[in-house]
């Protein structure tokens, strides 16, 4: 009976192990921050922004942003930050381009991620972070950062 006790508790011991190291990857692989409604804060007067985050499963979000200057859409672009292949990629797309074009995740944190892609004058890299209540965004390339920052849109 001992035995099967010991037995018991050395296989118990590296199941539960490997379910920490589990949740450990599973937490920082969660972009929940970015769901929600969004709009852009410090904009001119006659623009406004928005940007929508859904969660379509644990490895698999969806956004659309457009931007609206008095009543009329100026820019619009569909996201989708999903997981292929062990990695994790954000493919973006406006009605301007064929398909979507994709960026590759190089830096993920709790609260922040980073995405590029060398082949495009701009941007070639994308970043998302949460700042408090906030969600910050920046688009950069050689040159040029162009940076964001939402608050959340109350239902």
């Amino acid at each position: 009976m001992v035995k099967l006790i010991k037995v018991g508790i050395s296989l118990l011991i590296p199941l539960v192990f490997v379910q920490c190291l589990g949740l450990i990857n599973e937490s920082s692989e969660n972009f929940d921050w970015l769901v929600g409604k969004w709009q852009r804060t410090k904009e001119a007067n006659d623009k406004r922004t928005f940007e929508y985050w859904k969660k379509i499963k644990d490895t698999e979000y969806v956004g659309f942003a457009f931007t609206l200057q008095n009543l009329d859409t100026i820019h619009q672009e569909k996201m989708h930050l999903s997981k292929s292949d062990g990695a994790w990629n954000l493919k973006v797309k406006t009605p301007d381009e064929k398909d979507f074009i994709a960026f590759e995740m190089t830096m993920m944190k709790n609260g922040l991620f980073e995405c590029t892609n060398d082949s495009l004058p701009f941007p070639k890299k994308i970043t998302y972070w949460r700042e408090g209540e906030k969600l910050k965004a920046n688009l950069a390339g050689d040159s040029l950062q162009i940076p964001f920052e939402f608050g959340k849109v109350s239902k």
